[in-house]
């Protein structure tokens, strides 16, 4: 699978990695422009390329979002991922620190009305990005995997993100739709920054 991954911060550089090492071609995107990721895609090695914001997003049949959510700049021509699964691994922190009220919203659904045409889900921003490096473990059943929790509105798109997020040896844990789903993973809630296996997650769910 092609993969485009706007942003090379820490959740973008490890997610790269990941998906490399899974057998996924990746390309890794930043606000400085491709010449300064080199270093970053000799390391992940020849599965990844730098590419611009907008050529990562044309580029992937997976476009993975890990920019500042604040940064609204930073996200790429809503042309460009239309129908494409976008999966937002991005959180509501205001640049200062603190969070964005977002009344009866949520920063993904937000983020959707800013990709429209886009199929959301939300993963991969709930964990820190050590326990997402050293975490996976695919010689482990499900059940005994640290759990990657999900949400999304399309049941066939957060299909697809599970089998990814098996691939790198974690199990998705899906928390719902795209709103009550999301409310379950924003920063502060018992599952952010949660580090526990998918049968713990489910029991916290009460799933």
């Amino acid at each position: 699978m092609k993969i485009g991954i706007i942003g090379a911060g820490k959740i973008g550089a490890t997610t790269a990695q990941l998906f490399v090492k899974a057998g996924h071609a990746v390309a890794i995107s930043n606000s400085r422009g491709p010449e300064s990721l080199q270093e970053i895609v000799k390391k992940l090695g020849d599965n990844a390329i730098a590419l611009s914001k907008n050529d990562a997003a044309a580029f992937g049949e997976i476009v993975l979002l890990a920019t500042p959510w604040s940064k609204t700049e930073a996200l790429p021509d809503p042309q460009l991922v239309k129908d494409k699964i976008v999966i937002d691994a991005m959180n509501p922190y205001k640049p200062g620190g603190g969070l964005y009220k977002l009344s009866n919203s949520t920063s993904s659904e937000e983020t959707a009305r800013k990709l429209p045409g886009a199929i959301i889900v939300k993963a991969f921003n709930t964990k820190n990005f050590k326990h997402l490096e050293l975490g996976g473990r695919k010689d482990l059943p499900l059940q005994e995997r640290k759990a990657i929790f999900m949400a999304g509105d399309s049941i066939e798109a957060k299909a697809k993100i599970s089998r990814l997020i098996e691939e790198i040896g974690f199990a998705a844990v899906d928390t719902g739709n795209l709103h009550d789903g999301g409310e379950l993973q924003q920063p502060g809630t018992k599952i952010y920054n949660n580090d526990i296996t998918c049968a713990e997650a489910r029991g916290l769910l009460g799933k």
